[in-house]
């Protein structure tokens, strides 16, 4: 009897839990735990303390902390990676974030040029608008 047709036969299909696919452990979930806390202590930190003089440069690292922490909560949390699942999960991962930016992008584009695109009115009017 080969390995594969053992396995099924005892229960250990391929979505077993120590799988690549499969739930974490207690360590990898306060791996996660803590760099979260980290991660989030930091900015906090960052922002009471007035460590840093430049409010651009706050707030940039604060941003940066934010996506390492998201990417933190994918890996530990969600169990993401390019292996899960045969990669769906990551591609499908890499849609939504290709949707959101378009939209975003789109919005902002539209909203910055909203004022320059819109026909100004004039002095005549305002006036006539304004009794």
């Amino acid at each position: 009897m080969s390995a594969d047709v053992h396995n099924a036969a005892a229960g250990h299909g391929h979505n077993d839990a120590h799988s690549e696919g499969g739930h974490g452990s207690f360590q990898s979930y306060m791996t996660g735990f803590v760099l979260s806390v980290i991660l989030t202590v930091i900015p906090f930190w960052l922002v009471m303390g007035n460590v840093l003089d430049n409010s651009l440069v706050t707030t940039l690292v604060i941003l940066a902390l934010g996506g390492v922490q998201m990417v933190v909560h994918v890996i530990y949390f969600l169990h993401m990676s390019t292996k899960s699942e045969g990669g769906w999960t990551f591609m499908a991962l890499i849609f939504t974030i290709t949707l959101v930016v378009i939209m975003l992008a789109g919005s902002v584009w539209v909203m910055y040029h909203l004022n320059h695109n819109m026909m100004p009115m004039d002095a005549h009017d305002v006036m006539n608008n304004a009794r």
